[in-house]
């Protein structure tokens, strides 16, 4: 679908131009601070809960999906313009890529106190870490918002894009959504939050293997999703293990949440080197998952 791939460049473009909207009108971050509001105690939490996780990202996927056709009705470019936005709304390259490579620059350069920025990327927390382990939890966190925040969004668009690009844009958001109802709520202490971990594990058990597969492919290393499969399932998410357990073999390095999980553990943490070759592997692999939806965009 031509429109479909005029979209992606455009997003593509964008990204690359300016990495992330401004904040104070992003629509994710925007979205971020309904959820937000809605942390809270209730009195039935689960429920509240479930109604929140699935209710409020149908309405942010057909908010999205209604603008695309209303634009579409007066302009196709108009049209494909408006599905472009609403794609580099819903998925980072650049930003992520960035972020990491600055994070991984300043380790080294920090004295006792972790880098500025790292609460950006990493969320644990990282007070008590040494250098080796900061680099560990900045190359973890890169491989698995290479998937929540690029592979994810862009796999829903190339399947709803099939059959109209209002669904694409549609689907891309509603992932994005569900993964921003996760990141504010999906936590042990947040018994309204359940629902919305769930609804995302569901949502990313796909993704997160496609982007191991990504990670592989970028670092051109045919050992490192099968040796991937044996450090997978140790974190206690059924997703993020993967990306993360694949760049953990391309680089051979461990990889570890101290007290949580050890992604191959007879190997020694990742140095500067190989924190930077991460950096690097993660953004060949984002570049090969916006080629892939390319692909799938144009058949």
């Amino acid at each position: 679908m031509v429109s479909a791939l005029a979209a992606l460049a455009l997003a593509v473009a964008l990204d690359a131009l300016v990495a992330e909207p401004p904040r104070r009108v992003h629509p994710v971050a925007l979205y971020g601070r309904v959820v937000d509001a809605l942390d809270r105690e209730w009195p039935r939490p689960r429920v509240v809960g479930a109604l929140v996780a699935l209710g409020l990202p149908l309405v942010a996927a057909a908010f999205a999906a209604a603008s695309v056709v209303g634009a579409l009705r007066v302009h196709p470019v108009l049209g494909v313009a408006v599905a472009g936005l609403w794609l580099f709304s819903a998925t980072s390259r650049r930003m992520l890529v960035d972020l990491a490579g600055d994070v991984v620059a300043r380790i080294d350069a920090a004295d006792d106190a972790p880098p500025s920025g790292i609460r950006g990327l990493v969320g644990r927390d990282t007070t008590a870490l040494d250098d080796g382990e900061l680099r560990s939890a900045a190359v973890e966190s890169a491989a698995e918002n290479l998937a929540d925040g690029l592979v994810a969004p862009l796999l829903a668009f190339a399947v709803g894009a099939q059959l109209t690009l209002a669904l694409g844009v549609a689907a891309a958001v509603w992932v994005k959504a569900v993964n921003t109802h996760d990141s504010v709520l999906g936590y042990p202490s947040k018994p309204h939050g359940t629902a919305s971990a769930r609804l995302d594990d569901l949502v990313m058990w796909v993704p997160a293997r496609v982007s191991a597969v990504f990670v592989a492919l970028a670092a051109v290393d045919g050992r490192a999703l099968p040796r991937a499969q044996t450090w997978a399932h140790a974190p206690p998410s059924p997703n993020s293990g993967w990306p993360m357990a694949a760049l953990a073999a391309a680089l051979d390095v461990r990889l570890e949440k101290p007290g949580v999980y050890t992604l191959n553990p007879d190997a020694p943490l990742p140095t500067t080197a190989d924190a930077e070759r991460a950096v690097r592997i993660v953004n060949r692999a984002g570049v090969l998952a916006v080629g892939a939806t390319g692909v799938v965009a144009w058949l």
